[in-house]
Parts: structure tokens; sequence; C-alpha cells
């Protein structure tokens, strides 16, 4: 699946918002790099609001914590990817003003680096072996 997350600080509104898109057309998700795909791809599955507060609570406990504080009953990424949206959070709230920031994550490239990873800790076999 090709996923994105728009996640966004607002601290007029005391608040971070993270919203989750995905590509649902067939023809995308077969043919269109990642790269080449424009908004119009992607399909919005949800939006969730969190307390500045709660999130920089989360923060101060590490990141384990703030994995946990940003999954939800609608956003729940795996985690490599929960991992990658706590980190853009983080440096987002590292910084004194407002900001956002857009995440893809396509789950073929995730496959495709755990298999080269896998491969690469595997030992050389000899001969006949």
């Amino acid at each position: 699946m090709r996923q994105k997350y728009l996640i966004s600080r607002n601290d007029t509104k005391s608040e971070l918002k993270i919203s989750e898109f995905a590509i649902t057309d067939q023809e995308f998700r077969k043919n269109a790099a990642i790269s080449n795909i424009e908004m119009a791809g992607f399909t919005f599955l949800c939006t969730e609001t969190y307390t500045r507060d709660k999130i920089q609570n989360s923060i101060s406990k590490g990141i384990e914590t703030l994995v946990g504080c940003l999954r939800t009953r609608n956003i729940f990424p795996i985690s490599p990817y929960a991992n990658k949206i706590a980190e853009s959070v983080i440096a987002l709230y590292s910084v004194p003003e407002d900001g956002s920031v857009e995440l893809f994550f396509d789950d073929l490239d995730l496959m495709a680096s755990e298999t080269r990873a896998s491969d690469e800790s595997q030992p050389a076999q000899g001969p006949g072996g």
C-alpha cells in the first residue's frame, strides 16, 4: 500500500493534526512511482487531532511513549512508519514555530529494504553448501 501522512503543528490552536491518505485506485497502485503521484491519486482516510500538552508530555517520556500516543483506533501505522511519524513530530516540536511535514510510505519499498537487509545478514555459503 502507498500512504501519505500530513502532520501539522498549530500552536494557536494548541494542537497537532495527522491526516492519513492512501492510494486506493488499482491503476495508481500498480503503475505510478510514488514520487510522481499527485495529491489527486490519494484518498483521504482520516484525521486525528492531539493536544499540544499530550504530545509534549509524550515526547518527554521517549519515542515509544510518543508512538503509543500517536496510534489511535483510526491511525495505527506499522512500527517502521510509526517511528518515522514520531521522529517527524519530535522535529516539529524542536523548533519554536508552527510547521508541517508530509511523509510518503510504500510497502513495496519497505519489503525490498527488509529483503536486502536479510540477504546481507545471511552468511555466504561456499561451494556445495
